[in-house]
């Protein structure tokens, strides 16, 4: 934190002189100690101490916190998503065509918060892990902000073929499947793919070998990207390419004709871009007036 981030004690603390300091006391950040491994802070009442940075709250965001937790009952967000789930699907290994015996089966869903839930001081989580294992939900709104982005999560999820719930709202998210692919799948597919190469790279000059299981599954992503961008849809199986795949992830492919295997992929992307059917941006628009009537259609029936 800066020097001068006016900050609140989270829990009782003492001071320089070993004099009690209260939860909730007040004061800034005067410099960070590293050999306390904590920062220095003079409180209101000219008093210093000593503080780990997860005992420090930034003073407004505390206020805000305590205030919202006085006046308003917490979300329950498992409920909520258990309640209001749209659309879940399976992803991951299962989907590819790569799973082996220890594959777990990854799931992942949409859900669609009440709107009445948003005219609360407290909203509904983006995002959600669980409740079950293996389990990650998006807020209907943050899923269309990301898939609109072209993220390869969420474009995935939405072309999954092992569907494991889909309710009518959730159908006409599955209609809206092509507004969601652009042009910039090649920009986020590939970007992903060479920071994380760099990454690996850096893994094998100190430890000898990769992660292969995630050099195997960003070799994949290249390939979804290659035929997304040259038929203008996404194809989430390995068909083909699952034997080579798998002798990558069980370390039987050299480093060298992994590397070549990624270049010449990157290459087909290059080419593919310029071919492509797909069109420069997504269709923003629709997914937006979509969206409105979901949350229109929902405040209706809060409203009676």
């Amino acid at each position: 934190m800066p020097d001068g981030t006016q900050v609140v004690l989270r829990q009782t603390a003492a001071d320089l002189t070993g004099a009690r300091v209260q939860r909730g006391a007040t004061g800034r950040v005067l410099g960070y100690d590293a050999a306390v491994d904590g920062y220095l802070v003079q409180l209101t009442d000219g008093r210093r101490l000593h503080s780990p940075r997860g005992q420090l709250a930034l003073r407004k965001a505390y206020q805000w916190d305590l205030a919202v937790e006085a006046g308003t009952a917490a979300v329950d967000a498992p409920e909520l998503v258990g309640r209001h789930t749209v659309y879940a699907a399976v992803v991951g290994s299962r989907a590819f065509g790569l799973a082996t015996e220890d594959s777990d089966t990854d799931v992942r869903g949409v859900y669609a918060a009440p709107t009445a839930a948003f005219w609360s001081l407290v909203k509904p989580p983006s995002h959600l892990d669980g409740p079950e294992p293996e389990r990650f939900s998006w807020e209907v709104e943050r899923f269309c902000e990301l898939a609109l982005k072209a993220n390869p999560n969420l474009l995935e999820v939405l072309h999954s073929r092992t569907v494991l719930t889909v309710t009518p709202v959730g159908e006409e998210l599955l209609k809206l499947r092509p507004a969601f692919l652009s042009q910039l799948a090649y920009q986020t597919y590939s970007g992903y793919v060479l920071s994380q190469f760099k990454k690996l790279e850096a893994d094998l000059r100190q430890h000898g070998e990769p992660r292969w299981k995630h050099v195997m599954h960003l070799l994949r992503l290249l390939i979804a990207a290659r035929d997304l961008l040259r038929e203008g849809r996404l194809e989430l199986d390995v068909g083909p390419h699952r034997d080579r795949l798998l002798a990558v992830r069980r370390g039987e492919v050299p480093w060298p004709e992994v590397e070549r295997w990624r270049l010449a992929l990157h290459a087909d992307l290059d080419d593919a871009v310029s071919h492509t059917p797909l069109p420069a941006v997504p269709e923003t628009a629709r997914v937006d007036a979509w969206l409105y009537s979901v949350r229109a259609r929902s405040a209706r029936e809060a409203l009676g």
